[in-house]
């Protein structure tokens, strides 16, 4: 058997380490176990089994039942997959926690999933602690280094079914409507995935033992269902770094022994604006998998460091398993294409009034599985909003929210965003959450949130805000700093420009498209505050 032929993640993993008890599963590089005050080296699929085993006593001794949910904050540190493998074969859920978030965006996230425990590191215990009490809730907070409480909370999904279709993770995703939704996921889900990846064929295609380097959050799809997913499944070694160091990348890469890596289009434009150097093609990758690369530097990266980037397509809620992904040739490299849609999923391209447009028109992706299952290795569900997960499903295809164009040799282009969301270095930002927040503020009568072009970031949020007093550059810096301590920094303005009014409907609500153009008009106004420098991740 294969390891993603297995029943749930924890058999995947149990299975890969049966196979490559010897081999490399995980690797910290000297750079990042020094942030982390970690270890530095590689951990063995054997011995990373001894490990679970043991983590796993742990939360069994503390009380995890089936059908527990426990929330990680870890950061980037490879304790995570750890953690989340263990309480895999508890069959218990994890709700990975991004470390940006403030206290009112965990006390929300707390609220919602009702987790029994959260497992954090030392210096967010007590943060934590605070949330969960702004909450009220009983959840008990451990340190990860430290003993595990006994929890107290009950059990709070039915994790008696079949083990594919046991929850195994939740997912915190910005929409539309303010705060964020949780996915649901299956261990379906994130075994379709990894699937996915082991079939690939084409420029992408892993092999036997392959070695992936990611700098992208473990708290997220990415890194959980595609590149922890795919090395499992070809008994390959991943490398996380606590997060993207341009300057070091070429050495980490080098250092690791990547075959391949993950990017975001944030990490070219970096990269290529650094000089050229002799050893730009001293490394092994083959190829790179991610999104977003600014099409006028496509080719010349590929050029200068010598290997493709595949550009692909996926949500959290369609998982992997249902991308696209330009792997095959001939390949349009430059042309913001992001491949053509493979034989296990269907696809329509529809206008506002649901029609099907003609072929090279932009529409909305409606994308669903092939055969009698539409939403396998999709998300189960919105978690306690059941009118959203059939809104997202409105006649048997999953409504994506993305404006694409299709050309008649099948090749597929993105073009925007029909939903009001904020896409910055690889983060979802929902607008509704970012005007919710500053309203708050004594000296703001009204806000609207749009995103506008930013070259290195793909987007960034620009705030239109009509001031209760006079304007000025210092209120709108004030404004900022406030906001730091209230959401997590990227979903902060990186732009803040005061108007006298908003464009609104007749029923007072914000005409999006026309606040979106007088955005983009006005970023190069000089009365328009930058305030992107004090965009920077708070210390707990």
């Amino acid at each position: 058997m294969r390891p993603m032929q297995a029943e749930t993640v924890h058999a995947a993993f149990a299975e890969a380490a049966r196979r490559w008890p010897d081999r490399p599963f995980l690797n910290v590089l000297p750079e990042t176990a020094a942030i982390y005050g970690i270890e530095s080296g590689e951990l063995s699929y054997g011995d990373a089994a001894a490990r679970v085993e043991t983590i796993q006593a742990a939360y069994r001794a503390a009380g995890i039942e089936p059908g527990h949910r426990v929330m990680l904050l870890l950061e980037n540190r490879p304790a995570f997959f750890l953690h989340w493998v263990a309480l895999n074969g508890l069959s218990a859920s994890v709700v990975p926690l991004n470390p940006d978030l403030r206290a009112a965006e965990q006390a929300y996230m707390i609220g919602h999933a009702r987790p029994a425990l959260a497992v954090a590191i030392a210096a967010r215990v007590d943060e934590l602690r605070g949330a969960a009490e702004q909450a009220g809730s009983a959840m008990a907070v451990a340190d990860v280094d430290a003993g595990m409480p006994q929890v107290t909370v009950a059990p709070v999904f039915d994790a008696s079914g079949p083990g594919r279709a046991r929850e195994a993770a939740m997912l915190y995703t910005s929409g539309t409507t303010g705060q964020p939704k949780g996915c649901v996921l299956a261990n379906e889900y994130f075994l379709m995935s990894g699937q996915w990846y082991e079939d690939m064929q084409g420029i992408c295609a892993l092999r036997d033992g392959d070695r992936m380097i990611t700098p992208l959050p473990i708290f997220h799809m990415n890194a959980m269902a595609c590149s922890f997913m795919g090395m499992m499944a070809v008994g390959g070694c991943l490398t996380a770094l606590d997060r993207f160091h341009p300057r070091s990348w070429w050495a980490d890469v080098r250092d690791s022994g990547a075959t391949c890596l993950h990017y975001l289009g944030v990490m070219p434009s970096m990269l290529m604006g650094s000089d050229a150097q002799p050893a730009d093609r001293d490394h092994k990758v083959r190829f790179g998998f991610g999104a977003g690369v600014d099409p006028k530097l496509h080719a010349a990266f590929e050029e200068r460091f010598g290997f493709p980037l595949t550009e692909s397509w996926a949500m959290t809620e369609t998982g992997a398993a249902s991308a696209i992904t330009s792997n095959l040739d001939p390949r349009r490299v430059g042309e913001a294409c992001f491949g053509r849609p493979g034989p296990e999923v269907e696809i329509r391209i529809v206008d506002d009034a649901g029609q099907d447009v003609v072929a090279g028109l932009p529409g909305e992706l409606l994308i669903r599985r092939s055969g009698p299952n539409p939403r396998a290795g999709f998300f189960v569900e919105y978690y306690k909003n059941p009118q959203a997960t059939e809104e997202a499903w409105e006649g048997g295809w999953f409504h994506t929210g993305d404006i694409v164009r299709q050309e008649a040799s099948g090749d597929m282009f993105f073009v925007d965003r029909k939903k009001n969301v904020i896409r910055r270095s690889g983060e979802n930002i929902a607008a509704v959450e970012v005007e919710s927040v500053l309203m708050r503020h004594p000296e703001i009568a009204a806000v609207g949130i749009a995103a506008v072009p930013d070259e290195i970031r793909g987007d960034e949020v620009f705030a239109c805000i009509v001031p209760k007093g006079m304007p000025s550059a210092d209120l709108a810096r004030e404004i900022v700093r406030w906001a730091l301590d209230q959401i997590a920094y990227y979903k902060v303005p990186g732009h803040i420009a005061f108007v006298d009014e908003l464009p609104l409907t007749a029923t007072q609500k914000i005409q999006r498209a026309a606040l979106k153009t007088r955005a983009i008009a006005l970023l190069d106004d000089p009365a328009t505050v930058n305030t992107t420098k004090l965009k920077k991740r708070q210390i707990a």
